[in-house]
């Protein structure tokens, strides 16, 4: 899932979030749980953006209550709403034998664990990954889907300098009309 973009782009409008990312998940996967993943994780990505100015994350059921009120009737949506009663400090395993963690490869199975996983570390981009690696599973997707969440909260600056030094560079002409997405070291 790489809609995070587009959450941001429309968050302060959520059903032009729902309309955009309907449109852009039925280019590719017009599955109806691939539809709802996608509206899911562009929600969670605009509502990580209008809180970005907020040093209190909002509370993970909180941010997954919003979600699965707007994401369409499907797996998916059952899915977080799942997540939306997991105890806080539940262990990523089990939340993993709830959730599903990308084993199967398919949006139902995916986005309920990553987006829960995306809403209990909200303000920690390493932390998010490294409890979303600890899921197993199909862990570039998971993995793409909180990092694309969670660096809407926290910026760009909250990816670690290592991690940044180890990327290939973006290229500049991507990046012409995005300083926010500067990186140090970009050519």
């Amino acid at each position: 899932m790489r809609v995070a973009p587009l959450g941001a782009y429309f968050a302060d409008d959520l059903d032009m979030v729902v309309e955009q990312a309907e449109r852009s998940a039925v280019t590719t996967h017009c599955h109806p749980e691939a539809v709802a993943g996608a509206i899911a994780v562009t929600l969670a990505a605009a509502l990580a953006w209008q809180r970005r100015n907020n040093p209190q994350a909002p509370a993970v059921s909180e941010l997954l209550q919003q979600v699965h009120q707007r994401t369409p009737t499907s797996d998916v949506r059952r899915g977080i709403q799942k997540a939306i009663h997991l105890p806080n400090g539940t262990p990523v395993r089990t939340a993993v034998s709830i959730l599903g963690n990308g084993s199967l490869v398919t949006a139902q199975d995916t986005v309920p664990f990553a987006l829960w996983s995306a809403a209990c570390h909200l303000n920690d981009y390493e932390e998010a990954l490294w409890a979303t690696v600890r899921g197993l599973g199909d862990r570039d997707t998971t993995c793409a889907t909180v990092g694309g969440v969670i660096v809407m909260y926290t910026g760009v600056r909250s990816i670690p300098k290592e991690w940044v030094d180890c990327r290939e560079p973006i290229p500049r002409h991507m990046l012409k009309h995005h300083e926010m997405l500067s990186f140090p070291g970009n050519s």
